[in-house]
């Protein structure tokens, strides 16, 4: 999926679901209205929700709020909850430079 647009589909008028694929432990939820979307469209932020998908023990969804970016692992902007058995510990998901 690297170096296209991932495809989006709007469950309302400000969440949008990066669908399950392959490896995907869950789907990915962006919350933006249709300007932001349309404008992220092509935005390599989205692979990176869709990469925190993958995450061992991830639960819910890989969440992006409005903010969403490139950031150094996870989007900056980006939210993933997992669980105490099977999941992960990130110290710095989104990167090392802020505290």
């Amino acid at each position: 999926m690297t170096g296209h647009a991932l495809r989006l589909e709007q469950i309302d008028p400000y969440r949008w679901r990066l669908p399950r694929h392959g490896g995907m432990r869950v789907d990915g939820i962006v919350y933006g209205d249709a300007v932001l979307v349309r404008d992220l469209r092509d935005d390599p932020s989205l692979e990176q929700v869709r990469n925190v998908a993958y995450l061992p023990g991830i639960v819910g969804a890989s969440l992006a709020m409005p903010d969403v970016h490139w950031g150094y692992g996870f989007p900056i902007g980006g939210v993933a909850a997992t669980s105490v058995d099977g999941g992960v510990i990130s110290p710095g998901g989104v990167g090392y430079d802020i505290n």
